[in-house]
């Protein structure tokens, strides 16, 4: 009679147990999800872009401000340690009369203590045609010096959800205060 209520007892507990851990598993921090439910049922696209950046640091329509700075930047000669904030223009042409079918928005900073490299974050937001409202998120090198710079596309919004690829840039003429960047941007999208 003894063995009786020691054997339900041990059935009970390891019943409640077990059951509590299955209820645990069911709230899951992550889990799986199908890409239809996101709407992802179709192909993705390969979209080309190419525009052009104007970043104007100084002068009457200046669209990048230096916002910190290391004291010993101004004494280096890459600016190692300028951080500058950008609503640069984007426009069709090289002319910064044309088009403008966008901003870059983000930050770049004087990474490189041995050459002009830039850590670049920044949006393109498009506000123009069929992309007006998506954006662009572009993280990555720039190593101002080079013919041509390559930088990761990391992510999009809105008709660039889920984007990856990559970005080019060449320079394509640079003043005492404004440089004009010629882009050429390869995305996945859904």
């Amino acid at each position: 009679m003894v063995i009786i209520p020691l054997v339900t007892t041990s059935l009970l507990f390891f019943f409640f147990f077990f059951s509590s851990v299955t209820v645990a598993k069911t709230h899951r921090f992550v889990q799986s999800i199908p890409p239809s439910s996101l709407g992802l049922h179709q192909q993705q696209k390969l979209s080309h872009l190419h525009f052009f950046f104007h970043d104007v640091v100084g002068g009457r329509n200046q669209t990048a401000v230096r916002v910190a700075a290391a004291p010993t930047t101004d004494k280096s000669s890459t600016l190692f340690g300028a951080v500058v904030m950008m609503d640069d223009p984007l426009t069709e042409l090289p002319d910064a009369d044309s088009t403008v079918v966008g901003r870059a928005q983000g930050i770049y900073a004087s990474a490189s203590t041995t050459e002009l490299g830039f850590l670049m974050a920044m949006n393109f937001a498009f506000t123009q045609g069929k992309y007006n409202g998506s954006s662009l998120a572009v993280l990555g090198r720039n190593t101002v010096e080079s013919a041509v710079r390559e930088m990761p596309v990391v992510g999009g919004s809105g008709l660039f959800r889920f984007a990856r690829g990559y970005a080019q840039a060449k320079t394509h003429s640079m003043s005492m205060w404004e440089a004009v960047v010629e882009y050429d941007v390869y995305v996945l999208h859904y």
